[in-house]
């Protein structure tokens, strides 16, 4: 069994602060698909306080993270999260971004976002009785210890963002798969461009930055080159410092989330901070921002 102080980190992101986030340790890269990845972070938020890397710890366990060949179980239990028809159908609504309609167990979004919130209704909200709710997911206190080891061998301990950089990340992540538009601000213009991402991602979490990356980039804070990142700092590139041509959000574990040109969509990939083109990060705040 985990240690208390292991478990009460796998609570990370709670908007209190002062708690550990959890970026995907060199296992859960190497192991989890990042289609999966993606959506389990994604979906994380729709319970706070909990863990993207319990989602994940369900998804290893229940199926390898669909890659089981069937996907049924002799309980009638259906896939990648294993949800019994009925069980499912108290959880499947609303129906997130990119699911079936109708929901359907089958679907790795539909099931992933059911199993946040089952889990949440069961006492992982805010962390206030976790063991529980994963008792609730399978009935066994063997299936509750092997979650917990497998969410903290997913989970690489990192300083947490700010609770407005975390709504920026989640924000940022719903728009997965999100055509590109050139000065695309949403959905109203058909997408986003770069810095129409990065703005709305911000002001999505309370934030004003400016509209176009130079901008953006001259707003600052600069962080430092020795910095460690964190997830919702703002990558940027161009030429120089002075010709910035594009800006992705930072999300943790070497990776970023940007529109990156036409004929694309919103993608999360690698940060590229060692390209010769990369000019350096800034970590937008509610002091910077309320200063403009």
């Amino acid at each position: 069994m985990l240690p208390a102080l292991a478990i009460a980190a796998l609570l990370g992101g709670l908007s209190s602060g002062g708690s550990v986030a959890a970026s995907p340790s060199k296992q859960a890269l190497a192991d989890i698909p990042a289609y999966m990845l993606a959506l389990y972070q994604r979906a994380a938020p729709e319970c706070p306080g909990l863990s993207w890397t319990i989602l994940a710890a369900i998804g290893k366990v229940e199926t390898d993270h669909a890659r089981n060949p069937t996907m049924v179980s002799s309980a009638g239990a259906v896939g990648s999260m294993q949800f019994l028809p009925s069980t499912f159908r108290t959880y499947a609504y609303p129906v997130p971004a990119g699911g079936r309609k109708p929901p359907t167990p089958w679907d790795p979004v539909d099931a992933v976002y059911a199993a946040a919130r089952l889990l949440c209704a069961n006492g992982a909200k805010n962390g206030k009785d976790l063991r529980h709710a994963i008792w609730s997911y399978n009935h066994s206190d063997a299936y509750v210890n092997q979650i917990l080891n497998v969410a903290h061998r997913y989970g690489d301990a990192a300083p947490a963002p700010t609770a407005a950089a975390a709504k920026a990340t989640s924000f940022a992540r719903a728009q997965l798969g999100t055509p590109y538009v050139w000065g695309g601000d949403g959905p109203s213009d058909g997408g986003f461009d770069c810095s129409g991402l990065t703005q709305a991602a911000y002001h999505a979490a309370g934030l004003h930055i400016p509209r176009v990356a130079q901008a953006q980039c001259d707003a600052g804070p600069r962080l430092p080159k020795a910095t460690q990142l964190l997830p919702g700092d703002l990558l940027f590139f161009g030429n120089s410092a002075r010709a910035i041509t594009h800006v992705a959000l930072y999300t943790g574990a070497g990776q970023a989330i940007d529109a990156p040109h036409p004929g694309a969509v919103v993608r999360q990939g690698p940060a590229r901070t060692d390209s010769p083109t990369f000019q350096g990060a800034t970590r937008p705040s509610v002091r910077e921002s309320a200063a403009r």
